[in-house]
């Protein structure tokens, strides 16, 4: 490594009598009689020396000068005589006004230079330029003024122009820039140089470059408005009102001639005049030529000193600060298109790239009807505008907004309170550009409002500027009035938050039918409150998608603009409505989850015994005959199968989130949701992409939830389940072969009932007699399988009476008096004898009661009304009897998840949304949804296991 490595040397470090040598990277020292040159990497002779040589870098030979010719020429090479001094550096100099010769005509050199005064009389007016090299016509004002080349008292002179007293403007400006954010007021040297001649020049000659460059200066002090100062803006002022019989120009009353446009006044409501009094002449669309997709702005350029530059498009990227490929920078420009760009900019980068202002009047072009192009001036909102050095608040207000003109990027002119051969002390930089483009309401032929700049300025003092940095930021945004569309919505949430309440009031009435409740206490109120929160967020979640879907549709396929979307800000709502449908469906998310958990079951054995076997009575030492026991397998099946189902849904979760996943990232369906005009799925690496829109993500992905769900229903419903697996028919199925009904009760007096009583009369066989069994089923050699004879029924929504529901509290206690059967070598005989004995006598008490032997809790069958079905609750108080409902639609499935699978879908889309909108991520949302419904499954499965154990009392380690 210390081969290859070399000492550090900057030209500045070499001093006075060493150049810094281009070839080595070092300091090499000079010859003799030389110093360095103000460059650096060279050498020239000192002071009173000649060259005699000079091939570049140290061949430098100097000669000193004779006694007689202490002078040295401009050019270094030949000893001279001075007649008026020496500078510095050796040479001669002359007087003012006087031009300095060291050779004659034809080019031979004087012994000794003259000084030739310049004559300034009538008929030459000369004097000598600012190299002091030649003599030339003097300025016009000194001419008109004194006749002469000086400007004598008491006339004025100012910015190297001669002013009569008696003539000139009236008023002195005061060569003050105010930096508002800084709190600094300085002393401009370019003001002091220029302003009060450039007024003066403006007012007394229409001097056009000098009204320009006023105008400039009153640009450059933030447009400050002020009725009492006599800064930039206040000359201007001054003259603008004092110049009204010149006239207008192109019929603008704000534009005078010979004045640049600055402002459009101060009138209140003007600033709405200008924006939506008049639509901007050109149709707009998606799809089509560049004049109807595109928007061509173009502005007049012009430098500090007044003079016109050109005319600049700028789809070469003039406005944005940040450096990037042109496609990406004239994609601002794209109809449609909501462009973003920000970056951070050194302060040295800027004082290098933006040495001289330059000053930009903006236009949009556009072709009139005859084929000739037109103009549409382009306001500006100045968010630093100010009034007597304090700022003015221009607001959301647009009434009360004050619109400019002109504007510059970058300022480090004004700020200079010292020669220009030193950094600024203060820059002022457009650090946030913003153009706004809001289509007419109503329009249906892409018409639009003329477009509006709205530019924010930072002040930066200048310390150290290879460390500071500037925040820049340009935009370009879209926007139509959404206030109709928010009525809209308003409305459209008013009714149907109505009809929720109406709903969840429904809801509270028939789960106080099905709990027995006949007063209206706290639990009520309470009851009808978490209905309603999750019949709100179903209101809440059908307004967003529909808003998504609305959004997505009618701005992406539009060809002629319509419709634009709402900006950012205008999301707000959108996104207040989502976070309360989150945290709605979250609660009764909850609440599902835990009414699942507390579930009342039982499982009812209907095999009795067959035959007697000899058992050994025990601490008697005698045989006596007992009948044969049932084998409690069949109940550990079908508990086990249910508990296999207790998370099982009509989808598949994990296909689920890995196909929308899929057609977001990979098909490329995320890309629509980027607020351009592209219906496209794909993008090119080297085209801009635009920011994504919240409504349009959120469109997206729950239109794709919702048609991949949609999808996988139909297909387990109508292909998976009729020709590969019905769990749910089978399970019903396996009750009916392993003689097991299901007791269940989801509310104290209401739940459900599977019949699976057996036809055959016992299912604890051998395999030979459940063959048989099975075949005589099939060729109807059997009774039929329902509860009632001659039926199919086997699944019943059952509405029990109070005495009925007394009844089975009573037995039920015994059994849930110890939760569940304990490992038997922890647990005392006496409990568990207990434990079987109450296990026993809930199965003949259930099995009698369906079998109608209680005739004071007996129950009866019917269907139930289409009303019923509809509003799901039960007209009819089961006072007397319970009343068994026929149902064929297996509704017992809603103490299940299968049973639910609306509620937990729009669960899955809500989180997978706002994971999404809080992180802008698909992937991250997905996965975090993911684990979310793994979570809740292994909580509803765990808990829900136990919860069987413990109703049931089959011993949990059966439950695998």
């Amino acid at each position: 490594a210390r081969g290859f490595s070399l000492p550090l040397q900057h030209p500045a470090g070499c001093g006075d009598t060493r150049y810094f040598d281009i070839s080595r990277l070092d300091c090499e020292p000079c010859g003799a009689h030389q110093r360095r040159s103000d460059g650096g990497s060279s050498c020239v002779c000192q002071p009173g020396y000649r060259m005699v040589s000079n091939n570049g870098g140290p061949s430098v030979i100097c000669e000193k000068c004779p006694e007689n010719m202490t002078g040295v020429t401009q050019d270094g090479w030949n000893c001279i005589t001075c007649p008026k001094g020496l500078t510095s550096e050796g040479k001669c100099q002359c007087l003012n006004n006087e031009i300095l010769v060291e050779r004659s005509i034809d080019g031979i050199l004087l012994d000794e230079a003259l000084c030739i005064h310049c004559n300034g009389s009538e008929q030459s007016f000369s004097a000598s330029d600012a190299s002091g090299n030649r003599c030339v016509r003097c300025e016009q004002t000194f001419i008109n003024v004194t006749k002469s080349c000086n400007c004598s008292s008491p006339n004025i002179l100012t910015g190297g122009l001669c002013f009569s007293a008696s003539d000139s403007l009236p008023l002195t400006g005061v060569a003050t820039v105010h930096f508002g954010q800084l709190g600094i007021t300085l002393r401009s040297a370019w003001f002091r140089k220029n302003l009060q001649s450039s007024a003066s020049a403006c007012w007394l000659y229409s001097n056009l470059t000098a009204c320009q460059a006023l105008g400039n200066m009153c640009v450059m002090n933030m447009n400050s408005l002020s009725s009492s100062s006599t800064d930039a803006c206040g000359l201007f002022q001054y003259i603008y009102v004092n110049t009204a019989r010149l006239g207008i120009v192109h019929s603008i009353n704000f534009w005078r001639h010979n004045l640049p446009w600055l402002y459009y006044g101060d009138q209140p409501g003007l600033a709405s005049q200008v924006l939506e009094a008049n639509h901007f002449p050109t149709i707009f669309s998606f799809k089509g030529t560049d004049k109807h997709v595109k928007l061509q702005f173009i502005a007049a350029s012009f430098d500090a000193a007044g003079n016109f530059l050109k005319w600049q498009n700028l789809e070469g990227g003039i406005l944005q600060l940040c450096p990037d490929t042109q496609t990406k920078l004239n994609a601002a420009y794209a109809f449609g298109t909501t462009y973003q760009q920000s970056c951070k900019i050194p302060v040295s980068k800027i004082l290098l790239d933006f040495a001289n202002p330059v000053f930009y009047d903006l236009f949009l072009e556009h072709i009139a009807d005859t084929g000739k192009q037109y103009l549409w001036a382009v306001p500006v909102l100045n968010l630093n505008l100010q009034y007597s050095g304090m700022f003015v608040n221009q607001g959301s207000n647009m009434n009360n907004w004050l619109l400019t003109r002109r504007f510059f990027l970058v300022d480090t002119l004004s700020g200079r309170d010292h020669d220009l051969g030193k950094p600024p002390r203060v820059i002022r930089i457009a650090s946030k550009i913003t153009i706004s483009i809001r289509l007419v309401s109503h329009t249906r032929k892409g018409t639009i409002y003329p477009p509006l700049l709205t530019v924010a300025y930072t002040d930066v003092l200048v310390q150290n500027p290879e460390t500071q940095s500037v925040m820049v930021s340009f935009s370009v945004n879209y926007e139509m009035n959404q206030s109709e569309a928010q009525i809209q919505t308003n409305i459209t949430l008013g009714v149907l938050g109505g009809l929720a309440v109406l709903w969840s009031l429904l809801k509270t009435a028939s789960w106080k039918r099905r709990t027995e409740s006949s007063i209206i206490d706290l639990q009520t109120i309470l009851k009808f409150l978490l209905f309603y929160a999750g019949d709100l967020a179903n209101v809440f979640f059908v307004i967003t998608v529909g808003t998504g879907i609305y959004w997505l549709v009618f701005f992406k396929a539009q060809q002629f603009v319509s419709v634009l979307l709402p900006l950012p800000s205008q999301e707000e709502d959108f996104v207040t409505y989502l976070a309360c449908a989150f945290s709605l469906k979250a609660l009764q998310f909850l609440l599902l989850l835990f009414s699942q958990l507390t579930v009342d079951i039982f499982f009812i054995d209907w095999e009795r015994p067959r035959g007697k076997v000899l058992k050994a009575v025990e601490g008697e030492g005698v045989v006596k005959s007992a009948a044969a026991p049932v084998s409690i397998w069949r109940t550990y099946f079908i508990a086990n199968e249910w508990n296999e189902m207790q998370t099982m849904r009509k989808i598949n979760p994990l296909f689920q989130v890995l196909a929308v996943l899929f057609f977001l990232e990979v098909v490329g369906f995320s890309n629509l949701a980027l607020m351009d005009s592209s219906s496209s799925l794909t993008r090119s690496s080297e085209s801009y992409i635009a920011p994504c829109s919240r409504i349009l993500r959120f469109g997206v992905s729950a239109a794709l939830w919702l048609a991949i769900a949609f999808l996988q229903i139909i297909f387990f419903s109508v292909f998976y389940e009729r020709f590969v697996e019905d769990k749910i028919s089978q399970f019903i199925d396996l009750c009916s072969l392993s003689n097991i009904s299901v007791f269940l009760l989801s509310h104290s007096c209401f739940g459900y009932y599977i019949h699976g009583r057996s036809v055959h009369g016992h299912a604890d066989t051998n395999m030979e007699e459940m063959n048989m069994n099975l075949k005589r089923e099939a060729e109807n050699l059997c009774s039929q399988r329902g509860l009632l004879p001659n039926t199919d029924g086997q699944t019943f929504q059952i509405s029990i009476s109070r005495k009925m529901r007394m009844h089975y509290d009573r037995i039920h206690e015994t059994i849930t008096r110890k939760r569940g059967p304990a490992r038997l070598l922890d647990s005392s005989a006496n409990t568990f004898e207990q434990s079987t004995r109450a296990y026993n006598t809930m199965n003949k008490f259930l099995s009698s009661f369906i079998d109608h032997v209680h005739k004071e809790i007996d129950y009866f069958v019917k269907d139930k009304l289409l009303l019923e079905r509809i509003l799901g609750m039960e007209f009819m108080e089961p006072t007397e009897k319970s009343i068994f409902y026929n149902d064929e639609g297996q509704s017992f499935t809603d103490v299940l998840y299968y049973g639910n699978e609306t509620t937990l879908l729009i669960f899955d889309i809500l989180f997978f949304s706002i994971v999404d909108l809080a992180s802008q991520s698909f992937v991250l949302a997905a996965i975090l949804t993911y684990l979310q419904q793994e979570i809740f499954s292994f909580i509803r499965n765990t808990l829900g296991r136990k919860n069987l154990a413990s109703k049931t009392l089959v011993d949990e380690r059966f439950l695998i």
